[in-house]
Protein backbone atom coordinates (compact mmCIF):
# COMPACT_ATOMS: atom_id res chain seq x y z
CA UNK A 1 0.00 0.00 0.00
CA UNK A 2 1.56 3.58 -1.25
CA UNK A 3 0.46 7.22 -1.40
CA UNK A 4 0.40 8.90 -4.22
CA UNK A 5 2.39 11.86 -3.70
CA UNK A 6 3.17 15.27 -5.60
CA UNK A 7 5.75 18.03 -5.12
CA UNK A 8 4.98 21.07 -6.54
CA UNK A 9 7.14 24.40 -5.82
CA UNK A 10 8.94 21.49 -2.88
CA UNK A 11 5.95 21.24 -1.21
CA UNK A 12 4.67 17.77 -0.91
CA UNK A 13 0.74 16.78 -1.31
CA UNK A 14 -0.13 13.26 -0.33
CA UNK A 15 -3.47 11.67 -1.69
CA UNK A 16 -4.58 9.83 1.18
CA UNK A 17 -8.22 9.38 -0.32
CA UNK A 18 -9.45 8.47 -3.44
CA UNK A 19 -6.48 8.50 -5.55
CA UNK A 20 -6.32 6.69 -9.13
CA UNK A 21 -5.55 2.91 -7.54
CA UNK A 22 -8.69 3.21 -5.53
CA UNK A 23 -11.62 1.61 -6.85
CA UNK A 24 -15.29 1.95 -5.35
CA UNK A 25 -16.71 -1.63 -4.83
CA UNK A 26 -20.00 -1.82 -6.34
CA UNK A 27 -23.15 -2.55 -3.99
CA UNK A 28 -24.34 -5.75 -5.73
CA UNK A 29 -20.58 -7.15 -6.02
CA UNK A 30 -21.45 -10.60 -3.82
CA UNK A 31 -19.36 -12.10 -1.36
CA UNK A 32 -17.82 -14.88 -3.78
CA UNK A 33 -16.50 -11.61 -6.06
CA UNK A 34 -14.82 -9.97 -2.67
CA UNK A 35 -12.49 -13.06 -2.44
CA UNK A 36 -11.17 -12.85 -5.85
CA UNK A 37 -10.53 -8.63 -5.17
CA UNK A 38 -8.13 -9.89 -2.69
CA UNK A 39 -5.79 -10.89 -5.65
CA UNK A 40 -6.21 -7.50 -7.36
CA UNK A 41 -3.01 -5.62 -6.75
CA UNK A 42 -4.75 -1.91 -6.83
CA UNK A 43 -7.73 -3.10 -4.72
CA UNK A 44 -5.05 -4.68 -1.80
CA UNK A 45 -3.33 -1.07 -2.29
CA UNK A 46 -6.41 1.29 -1.99
CA UNK A 47 -6.34 3.68 1.13
CA UNK A 48 -9.75 4.52 3.02
CA UNK A 49 -9.07 7.50 5.07
CA UNK A 50 -12.69 7.66 5.65
CA UNK A 51 -15.06 3.95 5.04
CA UNK A 52 -17.22 5.01 2.21
CA UNK A 53 -16.27 8.38 1.64
CA UNK A 54 -17.95 8.79 -1.72
CA UNK A 55 -21.46 8.78 -3.64
CA UNK A 56 -22.25 6.23 -6.74
CA UNK A 57 -21.56 9.04 -9.19
CA UNK A 58 -20.20 12.12 -8.49
CA UNK A 59 -20.31 14.27 -4.70
CA UNK A 60 -21.93 18.27 -5.04
CA UNK A 61 -21.43 20.13 -1.81
CA UNK A 62 -19.57 18.66 1.16
CA UNK A 63 -18.76 21.39 4.36
CA UNK A 64 -17.06 20.43 7.40
CA UNK A 65 -19.81 20.97 10.97
CA UNK A 66 -18.50 23.80 13.61
CA UNK A 67 -17.27 21.90 15.62
CA UNK A 68 -15.27 19.67 13.54
CA UNK A 69 -16.45 16.39 14.73
CA UNK A 70 -18.38 15.12 11.26
CA UNK A 71 -18.86 15.95 7.21
CA UNK A 72 -21.75 16.65 6.03
CA UNK A 73 -21.53 16.02 1.80
CA UNK A 74 -24.18 15.85 -0.94
CA UNK A 75 -24.03 13.91 -4.40
CA UNK A 76 -25.54 11.52 -6.62
CA UNK A 77 -27.01 9.41 -8.23
CA UNK A 78 -29.62 9.65 -6.75
CA UNK A 79 -29.98 12.94 -5.06
CA UNK A 80 -28.91 12.05 -1.53
CA UNK A 81 -27.44 13.70 1.63
CA UNK A 82 -24.71 11.48 3.53
CA UNK A 83 -22.72 12.33 6.50
CA UNK A 84 -19.82 11.35 7.92
CA UNK A 85 -18.37 10.96 11.66
CA UNK A 86 -14.82 11.70 12.01
CA UNK A 87 -14.40 9.76 15.42
CA UNK A 88 -15.08 6.62 13.94
CA UNK A 89 -13.78 7.55 10.40
CA UNK A 90 -16.96 5.97 8.88
CA UNK A 91 -20.49 7.17 7.73
CA UNK A 92 -22.96 8.03 9.83
CA UNK A 93 -26.17 7.51 7.77
CA UNK A 94 -27.39 8.89 4.40
CA UNK A 95 -30.81 10.64 3.49
CA UNK A 96 -32.64 10.36 -0.30
CA UNK A 97 -33.58 13.86 -1.95
CA UNK A 98 -36.24 14.65 -4.14
CA UNK A 99 -33.58 16.59 -6.06
CA UNK A 100 -30.01 17.61 -7.02
CA UNK A 101 -28.58 19.93 -4.08
CA UNK A 102 -27.45 23.25 -5.43
CA UNK A 103 -25.60 24.51 -1.99
CA UNK A 104 -26.61 23.72 1.46
CA UNK A 105 -25.71 25.27 5.19
CA UNK A 106 -25.27 23.85 8.82
CA UNK A 107 -27.17 25.86 11.01
CA UNK A 108 -26.18 23.95 14.32
CA UNK A 109 -22.69 23.26 15.50
CA UNK A 110 -23.11 19.88 14.84
CA UNK A 111 -25.15 18.35 11.98
CA UNK A 112 -28.58 18.00 13.44
CA UNK A 113 -29.75 21.35 11.93
CA UNK A 114 -29.43 22.26 7.91
CA UNK A 115 -30.96 24.30 5.41
CA UNK A 116 -30.59 22.89 1.49
CA UNK A 117 -31.26 25.00 -1.58
CA UNK A 118 -32.66 22.44 -4.01
CA UNK A 119 -32.43 22.95 -7.95
CA UNK A 120 -35.94 22.61 -8.14
CA UNK A 121 -36.69 26.09 -6.65
CA UNK A 122 -37.45 24.56 -2.91
CA UNK A 123 -35.79 25.15 0.35
CA UNK A 124 -35.72 22.19 2.30
CA UNK A 125 -34.79 22.31 6.57
CA UNK A 126 -33.56 19.12 7.60
CA UNK A 127 -33.06 17.88 11.28
CA UNK A 128 -31.18 14.26 12.93
CA UNK A 129 -34.37 12.63 12.50
CA UNK A 130 -36.19 14.00 8.87
CA UNK A 131 -36.70 16.72 6.75
CA UNK A 132 -38.51 18.79 8.77
CA UNK A 133 -40.14 21.56 6.48
CA UNK A 134 -39.80 22.50 2.71
CA UNK A 135 -40.89 25.65 0.79
CA UNK A 136 -40.42 26.92 -2.49
CA UNK A 137 -38.83 29.94 -3.50
CA UNK A 138 -39.85 32.11 -6.92
CA UNK A 139 -37.09 32.00 -8.39
CA UNK A 140 -34.22 29.56 -9.19
CA UNK A 141 -31.47 29.60 -6.43
CA UNK A 142 -27.66 29.91 -7.09
CA UNK A 143 -26.75 30.73 -3.25
CA UNK A 144 -27.88 31.04 0.10
CA UNK A 145 -26.05 32.49 3.62
CA UNK A 146 -27.58 32.32 7.09
CA UNK A 147 -27.52 35.41 9.29
CA UNK A 148 -27.71 34.10 12.91
CA UNK A 149 -28.59 37.42 15.16
CA UNK A 150 -31.82 37.94 12.94
CA UNK A 151 -32.40 33.82 12.18
CA UNK A 152 -32.32 35.13 8.17
CA UNK A 153 -31.73 32.69 5.64
CA UNK A 154 -30.96 34.86 2.58
CA UNK A 155 -31.59 33.14 -0.72
CA UNK A 156 -30.27 34.71 -4.32
CA UNK A 157 -30.37 33.48 -7.26
CA UNK A 158 -32.08 34.37 -11.25
CA UNK A 159 -33.68 37.62 -9.75
CA UNK A 160 -32.22 40.82 -8.34
CA UNK A 161 -33.65 40.61 -5.14
CA UNK A 162 -32.42 38.90 -2.44
CA UNK A 163 -35.22 36.41 -0.54
CA UNK A 164 -34.84 36.40 3.22
CA UNK A 165 -36.58 33.27 4.88
CA UNK A 166 -36.65 34.08 9.10
CA UNK A 167 -36.69 30.57 10.49
CA UNK A 168 -37.38 32.11 13.93
CA UNK A 169 -41.62 33.32 12.88
CA UNK A 170 -41.23 30.78 10.22
CA UNK A 171 -42.08 33.12 7.21
CA UNK A 172 -40.89 34.93 4.19
CA UNK A 173 -39.75 38.58 4.92
CA UNK A 174 -39.27 41.68 2.64
CA UNK A 175 -36.78 40.69 -0.06
CA UNK A 176 -33.68 43.44 -0.48
CA UNK A 177 -33.33 44.97 -4.09
CA UNK A 178 -30.27 44.90 -5.81
CA UNK A 179 -28.91 46.82 -8.56
CA UNK A 180 -28.37 43.90 -10.88
CA UNK A 181 -30.01 43.69 -14.07
CA UNK A 182 -29.67 39.84 -14.37
CA UNK A 183 -29.31 38.49 -10.89
CA UNK A 184 -26.94 37.49 -7.94
CA UNK A 185 -24.76 34.56 -8.08
CA UNK A 186 -23.02 34.47 -4.63
CA UNK A 187 -24.07 35.71 -0.93
CA UNK A 188 -21.87 35.98 2.13
CA UNK A 189 -22.22 37.42 5.80
CA UNK A 190 -19.33 38.48 7.28
CA UNK A 191 -18.46 36.64 10.47
CA UNK A 192 -17.12 39.71 12.11
CA UNK A 193 -19.70 42.53 11.56
CA UNK A 194 -22.53 40.59 9.88
CA UNK A 195 -22.13 42.75 6.55
CA UNK A 196 -23.44 41.57 3.68
CA UNK A 197 -21.70 40.61 0.53
CA UNK A 198 -23.66 40.20 -2.69
CA UNK A 199 -21.92 39.05 -6.25
CA UNK A 200 -23.51 40.09 -8.89
CA UNK A 201 -23.82 38.55 -12.33
CA UNK A 202 -22.73 42.49 -13.44
CA UNK A 203 -19.79 42.04 -12.20
CA UNK A 204 -20.28 44.04 -9.33
CA UNK A 205 -20.53 43.28 -4.97
CA UNK A 206 -23.19 44.83 -3.35
CA UNK A 207 -22.51 45.63 0.67
CA UNK A 208 -25.70 45.64 2.62
CA UNK A 209 -25.51 46.81 6.33
CA UNK A 210 -28.48 44.04 7.96
CA UNK A 211 -29.35 46.55 10.82
CA UNK A 212 -30.77 49.06 8.42
CA UNK A 213 -31.32 47.15 5.56
CA UNK A 214 -29.73 49.56 3.09
CA UNK A 215 -27.22 49.01 0.85
CA UNK A 216 -24.10 51.23 2.05
CA UNK A 217 -21.63 50.47 -0.81
CA UNK A 218 -21.04 48.96 -4.24
CA UNK A 219 -17.93 47.32 -5.37
CA UNK A 220 -16.57 48.03 -8.74
CA UNK A 221 -13.94 45.16 -9.54
CA UNK A 222 -11.70 46.04 -12.88
CA UNK A 223 -9.31 43.85 -14.69
CA UNK A 224 -7.14 45.15 -17.35
CA UNK A 225 -7.74 43.40 -20.68
CA UNK A 226 -11.56 42.13 -20.13
CA UNK A 227 -14.66 44.09 -21.53
CA UNK A 228 -17.88 43.88 -21.99
CA UNK A 229 -17.91 42.93 -25.86
CA UNK A 230 -21.04 43.99 -26.50
CA UNK A 231 -20.60 47.63 -24.99
CA UNK A 232 -16.93 47.94 -24.67
CA UNK A 233 -16.99 49.26 -21.20
CA UNK A 234 -15.65 47.81 -18.08
CA UNK A 235 -17.28 44.30 -17.42
CA UNK A 236 -17.62 41.07 -19.32
CA UNK A 237 -16.85 38.82 -16.20
CA UNK A 238 -19.32 37.87 -13.34
CA UNK A 239 -18.93 37.45 -9.61
CA UNK A 240 -19.02 33.71 -8.83
CA UNK A 241 -17.13 33.16 -5.73
CA UNK A 242 -16.79 35.45 -2.39
CA UNK A 243 -15.48 34.97 0.97
CA UNK A 244 -14.55 37.36 4.00
CA UNK A 245 -12.13 37.26 6.29
CA UNK A 246 -12.05 36.49 9.90
CA UNK A 247 -10.78 40.20 10.77
CA UNK A 248 -13.23 41.85 9.10
CA UNK A 249 -11.63 44.15 6.80
CA UNK A 250 -10.23 42.34 4.20
CA UNK A 251 -12.35 39.93 1.10
CA UNK A 252 -11.55 38.12 -1.82
CA UNK A 253 -13.14 38.15 -4.60
CA UNK A 254 -13.10 35.42 -7.62
CA UNK A 255 -15.13 36.33 -11.12
CA UNK A 256 -15.97 34.32 -14.05
CA UNK A 257 -12.89 34.93 -16.07
CA UNK A 258 -10.60 33.14 -13.57
CA UNK A 259 -9.36 36.21 -11.79
CA UNK A 260 -9.55 36.62 -7.94
CA UNK A 261 -9.04 40.02 -6.39
CA UNK A 262 -8.23 41.09 -2.74
CA UNK A 263 -9.66 44.11 -0.97
CA UNK A 264 -9.21 45.80 1.64
CA UNK A 265 -13.08 47.29 2.55
CA UNK A 266 -11.39 50.59 3.26
CA UNK A 267 -10.78 50.98 -0.34
CA UNK A 268 -12.05 50.64 -3.72
CA UNK A 269 -8.98 49.49 -5.55
CA UNK A 270 -7.38 45.72 -5.19
CA UNK A 271 -4.09 45.15 -3.70
CA UNK A 272 -3.24 41.77 -5.06
CA UNK A 273 -4.70 40.07 -8.25
CA UNK A 274 -3.94 36.55 -9.17
CA UNK A 275 -5.02 34.87 -12.55
CA UNK A 276 -5.85 30.98 -12.00
CA UNK A 277 -4.37 30.59 -15.68
CA UNK A 278 -7.15 28.70 -17.35
CA UNK A 279 -9.86 31.11 -17.75
CA UNK A 280 -12.33 29.24 -15.97
CA UNK A 281 -14.69 30.81 -13.30
CA UNK A 282 -13.86 30.42 -9.96
CA UNK A 283 -15.69 28.07 -7.92
CA UNK A 284 -14.11 28.48 -4.09
CA UNK A 285 -12.28 31.26 -2.42
CA UNK A 286 -10.93 30.52 1.02
CA UNK A 287 -9.29 32.30 3.94
CA UNK A 288 -6.67 30.12 5.00
CA UNK A 289 -4.95 31.38 8.34
CA UNK A 290 -1.61 29.62 9.32
CA UNK A 291 -2.13 26.54 11.81
CA UNK A 292 -0.40 26.46 14.88
CA UNK A 293 3.04 24.84 14.37
CA UNK A 294 3.14 25.34 10.51
CA UNK A 295 6.40 27.39 9.52
CA UNK A 296 6.32 30.25 7.22
CA UNK A 297 8.62 33.06 6.13
CA UNK A 298 6.29 35.66 5.65
CA UNK A 299 5.31 38.15 8.10
CA UNK A 300 1.28 37.31 7.29
CA UNK A 301 1.17 33.56 6.93
CA UNK A 302 -2.05 33.51 5.81
CA UNK A 303 -2.85 31.90 2.29
CA UNK A 304 -5.88 31.79 -0.54
CA UNK A 305 -7.39 28.90 -1.87
CA UNK A 306 -8.94 29.25 -5.14
CA UNK A 307 -9.99 26.85 -6.89
CA UNK A 308 -11.95 25.78 -10.61
CA UNK A 309 -13.05 22.89 -12.00
CA UNK A 310 -9.46 22.00 -12.99
CA UNK A 311 -7.19 23.07 -10.73
CA UNK A 312 -6.90 24.11 -7.28
CA UNK A 313 -4.21 26.80 -6.14
CA UNK A 314 -2.68 27.97 -3.05
CA UNK A 315 -1.03 30.98 -2.73
CA UNK A 316 0.20 33.75 -0.15
CA UNK A 317 -1.71 36.88 0.62
CA UNK A 318 1.11 39.27 1.22
CA UNK A 319 3.13 38.01 -1.77
CA UNK A 320 1.01 36.28 -4.34
CA UNK A 321 3.40 33.89 -4.68
CA UNK A 322 1.72 29.84 -5.49
CA UNK A 323 2.34 28.17 -2.28
CA UNK A 324 1.75 24.57 -3.86
CA UNK A 325 -1.44 23.52 -6.21
CA UNK A 326 -3.07 20.41 -7.07
CA UNK A 327 -5.01 19.14 -9.97
CA UNK A 328 -7.52 16.05 -9.58
CA UNK A 329 -8.10 13.89 -12.58
CA UNK A 330 -12.00 14.49 -12.24
CA UNK A 331 -13.40 18.27 -12.58
CA UNK A 332 -14.17 20.12 -9.03
CA UNK A 333 -17.62 20.90 -7.35
CA UNK A 334 -16.26 22.21 -4.20
CA UNK A 335 -13.24 22.03 -1.81
CA UNK A 336 -13.29 22.64 2.01
CA UNK A 337 -10.69 22.73 4.20
CA UNK A 338 -10.63 21.21 7.82
CA UNK A 339 -9.77 24.18 10.11
CA UNK A 340 -6.40 24.50 11.66
CA UNK A 341 -5.34 21.46 10.09
CA UNK A 342 -3.65 20.57 6.57
CA UNK A 343 -6.43 17.93 5.03
CA UNK A 344 -8.24 19.49 1.89
CA UNK A 345 -11.50 17.90 1.06
CA UNK A 346 -12.55 17.52 -2.58
CA UNK A 347 -15.68 17.06 -4.68
CA UNK A 348 -15.93 16.36 -7.63
CA UNK A 349 -17.15 14.51 -10.35
CA UNK A 350 -15.87 11.09 -9.24
CA UNK A 351 -17.38 8.69 -6.92
CA UNK A 352 -15.03 9.07 -3.96
CA UNK A 353 -14.50 12.26 -2.06
CA UNK A 354 -11.08 12.98 -2.68
CA UNK A 355 -8.88 13.75 0.38
CA UNK A 356 -5.34 15.34 0.49
CA UNK A 357 -2.82 16.09 2.80
CA UNK A 358 -0.03 19.00 3.12
CA UNK A 359 2.37 18.52 5.82
CA UNK A 360 3.42 22.24 5.11
CA UNK A 361 0.02 23.82 5.31
CA UNK A 362 -0.50 22.29 8.88
CA UNK A 363 -0.49 19.01 10.94
CA UNK A 364 -3.13 16.19 10.68
CA UNK A 365 -6.33 16.48 13.01
CA UNK A 366 -6.78 14.91 16.17
CA UNK A 367 -9.01 12.00 14.54
CA UNK A 368 -6.33 11.19 11.86
CA UNK A 369 -3.08 11.82 13.88
CA UNK A 370 -1.69 8.39 11.93
CA UNK A 371 -0.99 10.51 8.95
CA UNK A 372 1.78 12.17 10.45
CA UNK A 373 3.58 8.77 10.56
CA UNK A 374 2.11 7.26 7.48
CA UNK A 375 2.89 9.35 4.89
CA UNK A 376 6.69 9.37 5.16
CA UNK A 377 6.06 5.24 5.42
CA UNK A 378 3.96 5.07 2.67
CA UNK A 379 5.45 7.20 0.40
CA UNK A 380 4.67 6.36 -3.46
CA UNK A 381 8.26 4.80 -4.90
CA UNK A 382 9.41 3.78 -8.05
CA UNK A 383 8.08 0.18 -8.48
CA UNK A 384 10.59 -2.62 -9.93
CA UNK A 385 9.07 -4.42 -12.74
CA UNK A 386 8.79 -8.04 -13.22
CA UNK A 387 10.76 -8.01 -16.19
CA UNK A 388 13.63 -5.70 -14.94
CA UNK A 389 16.25 -8.70 -14.56
CA UNK A 390 14.92 -10.77 -18.11
CA UNK A 391 15.69 -10.42 -21.54
CA UNK A 392 13.54 -10.75 -24.12
CA UNK A 393 15.33 -13.17 -26.83
CA UNK A 394 13.90 -14.80 -30.20
CA UNK A 395 14.46 -18.27 -31.38
CA UNK A 396 17.29 -17.20 -33.88
CA UNK A 397 18.72 -15.55 -31.26
CA UNK A 398 18.60 -18.41 -28.58
CA UNK A 399 20.42 -20.57 -31.56
CA UNK A 400 23.42 -18.52 -32.38
CA UNK A 401 23.56 -17.97 -28.08
CA UNK A 402 23.64 -21.90 -28.53
CA UNK A 403 20.69 -21.79 -25.87
CA UNK A 404 18.54 -23.52 -28.07
CA UNK A 405 18.51 -26.84 -26.22
CA UNK A 406 17.22 -24.95 -23.14
CA UNK A 407 13.74 -24.67 -24.56
CA UNK A 408 11.15 -26.23 -22.66
CA UNK A 409 12.89 -26.08 -19.16
CA UNK A 410 12.16 -23.68 -16.58
CA UNK A 411 15.39 -21.56 -17.52
CA UNK A 412 13.06 -20.14 -20.17
CA UNK A 413 9.99 -18.50 -20.01
CA UNK A 414 7.64 -18.54 -22.96
CA UNK A 415 6.18 -15.42 -24.44
CA UNK A 416 4.50 -14.41 -27.67
CA UNK A 417 7.18 -14.90 -30.25
CA UNK A 418 10.03 -15.86 -28.53
CA UNK A 419 11.15 -16.46 -24.89
CA UNK A 420 12.18 -14.53 -21.79
CA UNK A 421 15.67 -15.74 -20.74
CA UNK A 422 17.89 -14.62 -17.19
CA UNK A 423 19.60 -11.33 -17.85
CA UNK A 424 23.09 -12.79 -16.44
CA UNK A 425 22.60 -15.96 -18.13
CA UNK A 426 21.71 -14.18 -21.59
CA UNK A 427 25.31 -11.79 -21.08
CA UNK A 428 27.35 -14.85 -20.09
CA UNK A 429 26.15 -16.43 -23.11
CA UNK A 430 27.14 -13.42 -25.48
CA UNK A 431 30.39 -13.43 -23.87
CA UNK A 432 30.77 -16.77 -24.93
CA UNK A 433 29.40 -16.89 -28.10
CA UNK A 434 31.99 -13.79 -29.33
CA UNK A 435 34.45 -13.64 -27.04
CA UNK A 436 35.78 -10.32 -29.39
CA UNK A 437 32.85 -8.11 -28.42
CA UNK A 438 34.28 -5.75 -26.87
CA UNK A 439 37.20 -5.04 -29.40
CA UNK A 440 34.46 -5.35 -32.02
CA UNK A 441 32.49 -2.66 -29.83
CA UNK A 442 35.41 -0.54 -29.65
CA UNK A 443 36.37 -0.20 -33.15
CA UNK A 444 33.34 0.86 -33.69
CA UNK A 445 33.27 3.66 -31.22
CA UNK A 446 36.56 4.41 -33.25
CA UNK A 447 34.80 5.27 -35.97
CA UNK A 448 31.83 6.15 -34.86
CA UNK A 449 33.92 9.69 -33.56
CA UNK A 450 35.98 9.71 -36.63
CA UNK A 451 33.13 10.03 -38.91
CA UNK A 452 31.68 13.10 -36.43
CA UNK A 453 34.95 14.58 -36.71
CA UNK A 454 34.45 14.48 -40.40
CA UNK A 455 30.65 15.41 -40.47
CA UNK A 456 32.41 18.81 -38.61
CA UNK A 457 34.65 19.76 -41.45
CA UNK A 458 33.53 22.74 -43.79
CA UNK A 459 33.26 20.89 -47.17
CA UNK A 460 32.42 22.45 -49.86
CA UNK A 461 29.43 21.26 -51.68
CA UNK A 462 28.40 21.32 -55.71
CA UNK A 463 24.86 21.98 -56.88
CA UNK A 464 24.31 20.09 -59.96
CA UNK A 465 21.04 20.84 -61.94
CA UNK A 466 18.45 17.96 -62.36
CA UNK A 467 18.52 18.49 -66.36
CA UNK A 468 21.99 17.25 -67.85
CA UNK A 469 24.02 16.36 -64.38
CA UNK A 470 26.80 14.65 -66.31
CA UNK A 471 27.50 17.44 -68.89
CA UNK A 472 27.40 19.63 -65.72
CA UNK A 473 29.55 17.58 -63.73
CA UNK A 474 32.20 17.52 -66.58
CA UNK A 475 32.48 20.98 -67.20
CA UNK A 476 32.57 21.67 -63.63
CA UNK A 477 35.55 19.43 -63.83
CA UNK A 478 37.33 21.38 -66.46
CA UNK A 479 36.44 24.68 -65.01
CA UNK A 480 38.27 23.79 -61.85
CA UNK A 481 41.05 22.18 -64.36
CA UNK A 482 42.90 25.98 -64.61
CA UNK A 483 41.17 27.66 -61.54
CA UNK A 484 42.22 25.06 -58.88
CA UNK A 485 46.27 24.70 -60.04
CA UNK A 486 47.64 26.24 -56.91
CA UNK A 487 50.82 29.14 -57.80
CA UNK A 488 53.61 26.22 -55.22
CA UNK A 489 56.75 26.08 -55.76
CA UNK A 490 56.41 22.91 -57.78
CA UNK A 491 54.31 24.31 -60.27
CA UNK A 492 57.35 25.43 -62.58
CA UNK A 493 58.72 22.00 -62.71
CA UNK A 494 54.86 20.46 -63.27
CA UNK A 495 54.71 23.00 -66.33
CA UNK A 496 57.73 22.45 -67.86
CA UNK A 497 56.76 18.49 -67.43
CA UNK A 498 53.25 19.04 -69.00
CA UNK A 499 54.28 21.35 -71.85
CA UNK A 500 52.97 24.83 -73.42
CA UNK A 501 50.78 22.71 -75.10
CA UNK A 502 48.93 21.17 -72.39
CA UNK A 503 48.89 24.57 -70.43
CA UNK A 504 47.19 26.31 -73.25
CA UNK A 505 44.92 23.18 -73.50
CA UNK A 506 43.86 23.17 -70.10
CA UNK A 507 43.21 27.25 -70.85
CA UNK A 508 40.83 26.44 -73.61
CA UNK A 509 39.03 24.21 -71.42
CA UNK A 510 38.13 26.53 -68.77
CA UNK A 511 37.30 29.40 -71.28
CA UNK A 512 34.76 26.80 -72.72
CA UNK A 513 33.28 24.95 -69.69
CA UNK A 514 32.91 28.70 -67.85
CA UNK A 515 31.34 30.33 -70.86
CA UNK A 516 28.70 27.51 -71.21
CA UNK A 517 27.93 27.37 -67.07
CA UNK A 518 27.88 31.44 -67.04
CA UNK A 519 26.33 32.58 -70.44
CA UNK A 520 22.81 33.00 -69.67
CA UNK A 521 21.99 31.92 -73.46
CA UNK A 522 23.34 27.76 -72.27
CA UNK A 523 20.87 28.17 -69.43
CA UNK A 524 17.76 26.09 -71.21
CA UNK A 525 21.15 23.32 -71.10
CA UNK A 526 20.10 22.36 -67.65
CA UNK A 527 17.04 23.46 -67.28
CA UNK A 528 15.06 22.32 -70.48
CA UNK A 529 14.38 18.32 -70.71
CA UNK A 530 14.16 18.57 -74.26
CA UNK A 531 17.91 19.76 -74.33
CA UNK A 532 18.90 16.47 -71.59
CA UNK A 533 21.19 14.05 -73.93
CA UNK A 534 20.55 11.16 -74.21
CA UNK A 535 23.64 8.89 -73.02
CA UNK A 536 22.18 5.22 -74.69
CA UNK A 537 22.25 7.14 -78.68
CA UNK A 538 24.46 5.37 -80.60
CA UNK A 539 26.01 9.25 -81.38
CA UNK A 540 26.84 9.26 -77.89
CA UNK A 541 28.40 6.30 -77.83
CA UNK A 542 30.52 7.00 -80.58
CA UNK A 543 31.84 10.42 -79.33
CA UNK A 544 32.44 8.51 -76.25
CA UNK A 545 34.29 5.35 -75.31
CA UNK A 546 33.08 3.10 -72.79
CA UNK A 547 36.62 4.04 -71.02
CA UNK A 548 35.77 7.58 -71.09
CA UNK A 549 32.00 6.93 -69.64
CA UNK A 550 33.20 5.05 -66.88
CA UNK A 551 35.38 8.07 -65.81
CA UNK A 552 32.19 10.08 -66.63
CA UNK A 553 29.82 8.17 -64.28
CA UNK A 554 32.49 7.77 -61.24
CA UNK A 555 32.91 11.61 -61.22
CA UNK A 556 29.57 12.11 -61.05
CA UNK A 557 29.18 9.23 -57.99
CA UNK A 558 31.77 11.02 -55.69
CA UNK A 559 30.08 14.33 -56.56
CA UNK A 560 26.75 12.80 -55.42
CA UNK A 561 28.06 11.24 -52.34
CA UNK A 562 27.64 13.72 -48.89
CA UNK A 563 30.26 11.83 -47.09
CA UNK A 564 33.35 12.11 -49.03
CA UNK A 565 35.65 14.88 -47.14
CA UNK A 566 36.90 18.09 -48.57
CA UNK A 567 37.32 17.33 -52.12
CA UNK A 568 33.27 17.35 -54.09
CA UNK A 569 34.43 14.66 -56.39
CA UNK A 570 37.05 16.38 -59.02
CA UNK A 571 40.22 14.49 -57.94
CA UNK A 572 42.79 16.51 -60.59
CA UNK A 573 42.92 18.41 -63.39
CA UNK A 574 44.96 15.09 -65.18
CA UNK A 575 41.73 13.14 -65.19
CA UNK A 576 41.19 15.22 -68.20
CA UNK A 577 43.66 14.39 -70.51
CA UNK A 578 42.11 13.11 -74.18
CA UNK A 579 41.74 15.48 -77.00
CA UNK A 580 38.30 14.35 -77.88
CA UNK A 581 36.86 15.96 -74.71
CA UNK A 582 36.78 19.36 -76.88
CA UNK A 583 35.25 17.85 -79.25
CA UNK A 584 32.07 16.99 -77.56
CA UNK A 585 31.34 20.90 -77.34
CA UNK A 586 31.85 22.03 -81.12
Amino acid sequence: MVLEVTNTNNVKVYTVSGSSLTRKLPDWLVKRKRRELQKDIEWTRRIELIQDFGFPEASLRLKVTPDGQYCMATGVYKPQIRVFDFANVAMKFDRHTDAENVNFLVLSDDWTKSVHLQNDRSLEFHNEGQMHFRTRIPRFGRDLAYHSSSCDVLVVGASSEVFRVNIDQGRFMTPLQTQSTEGVNVARVSPAHQLFGFGTQDGTVEFWDPRARNRIGVLEPEISGIMDPISGTRGGFEITAMDYRNDGLSVAVGTSSGHVLLYDLRQSRPWQIKDQQYGLPIKTVKWMEQAQGAYSPEVDGAKIMSADSRIIKLWSVSSGKVFTSIEPNNDINDVCHMPNSGLLFVAGESAEIQSYFIPQLGPAPAWAHFLENLTEEMEQKPQQTIYDDYKFVVRRELESLGLSHLIGSPVLKPYMHGFFVDLRLYERAKAIANPFAYDDYRMQRVQDKLQEARESRIRATTKLPKVNRSLAMRLMQMQKGEKGRAPDSDDDEEQKRLGGRQRRKAQVQAATATAVLEDSRFKDIFNNPDFEVDEDADEFKQLHTPFKKMKLQGAKARADDDSSEDDVGIRDTGDVEDESDTEFFA
